[in-house]
């Protein structure tokens, strides 16, 4: 199985970016798909998921207006949009994978399965 993040980069406050996950050698149906961000020194965070089978959403409230997750099922890719970005959400960007909802949301210590980070900078 294999989650590779991409799309990290500098970006304006108040600027977008969007923030692929490509995902290979799972069921996807069989899975939930989040993006988590993690400060240095901090705790990595649940940001937003999306499960795979039916479209549901859930978002970390901070986040919603601004980021939106969604999938694209031909191309096994999950996005995270971001919008209207603030100097705070410079952090690294994680996806990750889990057969259990509740996992993604809390971040545990047992997922299923976590991509590599990517970088994202906003400058003021």
């Amino acid at each position: 199985v294999q989650l590779q993040a991409s799309g990290g980069g500098m970006v304006q406050a108040g600027g977008s970016l969007r923030l692929s996950c490509a995902a290979s050698g799972l069921t996807f149906s069989s899975y939930v798909f989040g993006w988590f961000r993690q400060a240095p020194g901090k705790e990595r965070r649940f940001v937003v998921a999306i499960r795979w089978s039916s479209g549901d959403l859930y978002s970390e409230g901070s986040v919603k207006g601004r980021f939106t997750i969604s999938r694209d099922n031909a191309k096994n890719i999950v996005y995270l949009q971001m919008n209207s970005l603030e100097p705070e959400d410079t952090v690294v960007y994680y996806c990750a994978a889990d057969r259990i909802l509740g996992t993604i949301l809390r971040v545990g210590d047992d997922m299923d399965y976590w991509g590599k980070g990517t970088q994202v900078t906003v400058s003021s």
